[in-house]
């Protein structure tokens, strides 16, 4: 199996790449592309071992180091690499130049047809939109034939989208490792996530899972959790599967926390999404925290409000405008929402 370990001064991570859709993800320099570039053999790690399905393309011990023609890895970066002077067609048949003329030809125009290119072959990449310049750069990459395939997707028009994953997925049954910044495509496309912040993977397992169930404040932050406060566990009852959580600025009922103990220092988080709001005069009910509202940002189908103590709620346009004239603010935490690190 695919399989990279992969140790240097910023970068120090184990990462299994099963077959299938593998999304990276964290912040400005987490070490995505420096795990992407040691990968694909544009740099040497200081150690560790590097599998390419069954082939050992690195191992720091023995000393075996295979340049990138010979990992048979393929790679498309964040910045476009398709030749700009060449068409669509071109560019692809210069990647399947190992085969016969008429069997290069064949395969190209499968490929284009598979990739929904058919009516740009002979169109210059620079004509064609962001997305569709992925889309090409994804189809060259893959008419090598490679064994594991990596793709750069944080350029500010890279475009890639649902549409294109299915695609990949559809043309590629191989390992495939693809950076995104994108929690949407994470969730919707990815049949696993890892998460990387400071050279280190903080989380990896079954995209959906990890992401509904981080397993850190870390790998909540990067999940989309922005509401986390460090609490303290100040009670604990298993009878009723509960547990009370105190915060700075205000005390919670959580679930009850199997393997924990009184005065054990956790973290408490809970989605924007999932957070409700109430006018203030409402009589206060389970988790119901008096809430002072410092600003709103409208999106194009909700409406984020920002409250003191870092609390924020994201609800739908209407219900805002029919408490936006609100004397006073309550926020609940549903106990069931509350997700405990």
């Amino acid at each position: 199996m695919t399989h990279a370990r992969i140790g240097s001064t910023r970068l120090d991570i184990d990462l299994p790449l099963p077959d299938g859709m593998t999304a990276l993800l964290g912040p400005a320099g987490a070490g995505k592309t420096a795990a992407l570039g040691a990968i694909a053999g544009f740099t040497r790690p200081e150690r560790g071992r590097i599998l390419i399905g069954d082939a050992i393309v690195f191992d720091g011990e023995s000393g075996v180091n295979l340049p990138p023609r010979r990992r048979r890895c393929a790679w498309a970066g964040a910045r476009d690499a398709l030749f700009p002077h060449l068409t669509v067609r071109q560019n692809l048949l210069f990647a399947a130049d190992r085969w016969a003329r008429l069997e290069r030809t064949r395969r190209v125009a499968e490929m284009l047809e598979r990739f929904e290119l058919a009516d740009a072959l002979d169109t210059r990449p620079r004509d064609l939109p962001p997305a569709r310049r992925l889309r090409a750069e994804v189809a060259r990459a893959l008419m090598t034939e490679p064994k594991l395939l990596l793709v750069d997707d944080r350029g500010a028009d890279r475009g890639a989208d649902e549409a294109l994953l299915r695609l990949v997925r559809e043309a590629f049954d191989g390992p495939v490792l693809w950076v995104t910044a994108s929690l949407d495509l994470c969730y919707s496309s990815a049949d696993r996530l890892a998460l990387l912040e400071g050279g280190r993977v903080v989380g990896c397992g079954p995209a959906r899972e990890l992401m509904e169930r981080p397993e850190s404040a870390a790998a909540a932050r990067m999940v989309g959790i922005s509401n986390l406060y460090p609490a303290t566990i100040a009670a604990l009852d298993p009878g009723r599967n509960q547990s009370r959580l105190e915060c700075a600025e205000f005390v919670l009922t959580g679930p009850y926390l199997k393997g924990h103990f009184k005065g054990d220092r956790v973290w408490v988080g809970i989605r924007a999404e999932d957070v409700r709001v109430h006018a203030g005069e409402l009589e206060p009910g389970v988790n119901f925290v008096a809430a002072h509202l410092l600003r709103m940002t409208e999106r194009p189908r909700t409406v984020r409000l920002e409250f003191a103590g870092g609390i924020a709620a994201e609800i739908a346009r209407e219900q805002y405008a029919m408490q936006k004239d609100n004397k006073g603010w309550q926020v609940e935490f549903p106990p069931a929402a509350l997700r405990v690190f």
